[in-house]
């Protein structure tokens, strides 16, 4: 099975500890292109119209200057540096080890500066979207999608692909042929924040079930133990399956 998760905007640094060292992170294939975009962010983020650039609030200095120092920052564990309501319901620190296990090989966070990386991949905080169109990159949606298209699949196996993401990161990866069968998005029914906190919840049931799901009508049965569902099928080939799920109370 594979998870996919958004980053968070808000992100958890230490001001002590060893720089990222990408070969030990997961999916080296993706390591020219981390390199490229991490130095195409540099430079555009020592720029004073670096924001406007970005796409933040021209107030977000102190996190924009983040991306000058992503080759010697600390770095720490994905699942520390992510942080905000989905992953404050994920509470990955809180899993039992089994469950912890579980989603160190279920879960991927598909990132703009990473690609996509696991809770357990060392990573220093940033400040950067997969909307931006980055100059000497381009929209990194497009960066990423034939990268992520080489790697991802895999994880997947034969499993389902629970998709969490924003539309802004499922832009990077769509799952196609065989797998797009197997490919679920969870929507969370006329929820705005709550859907991010929903969407924490379901990854977490998930690793704590352990359940390898093979089937997106399996997947159902397994949360509809702790959620409200209803499970749409594709309007089309190639589209995925809705999952609406909202937490019982």
């Amino acid at each position: 099975m594979l998870i996919l998760l958004p980053p968070s905007e808000s992100k958890t640094g230490r001001t002590r500890g060893r720089p990222v060292a990408h070969e030990h992170l997961s999916f080296p294939e993706l390591a020219p292109t981390r390199q490229a975009v991490a130095e195409a962010v540099a430079k555009v983020s020592a720029h004073p119209d670096a924001a406007a650039t970005l796409g933040v609030s021209a107030n977000l200095t102190a996190e924009i200057a983040r991306n000058l120092v992503l080759h010697t920052a600390p770095a720490l564990p994905a699942s520390r540096v992510y942080s905000g309501v989905l992953y404050d319901a994920l509470a990955y620190a809180d899993l039992d080890p089994a469950a912890k296990r579980r989603a160190n090989r279920w879960v991927v966070v598909v990132s703009a500066l990473y690609g996509a990386v696991r809770p357990t991949d060392a990573i220093a905080p940033y400040r950067l979207s997969m909307a931006v169109n980055l100059p000497g990159v381009g929209p990194l949606a497009s960066a990423w999608k034939p990268e992520l298209t080489a790697v991802l699949p895999e994880v997947a196996g034969r499993g389902v692909v629970v998709d969490c993401r924003s539309s802004t990161y499922a832009a990077a990866w769509t799952p196609t042929g065989d797998l797009a069968d197997r490919w679920v998005q969870v929507r969370v029914p006329g929820a705005t924040h709550m859907a991010k906190h929903t969407r924490g919840l379901v990854a977490r049931e998930l690793c704590q079930v352990g359940r390898d799901v093979r089937r997106v009508r399996d997947l159902a049965t397994v949360l509809e133990q702790s959620f409200d569902v209803e499970l749409t099928p594709p309007g089309k080939a190639g589209r995925p399956w809705i999952l609406d799920a909202a937490a019982r109370r």
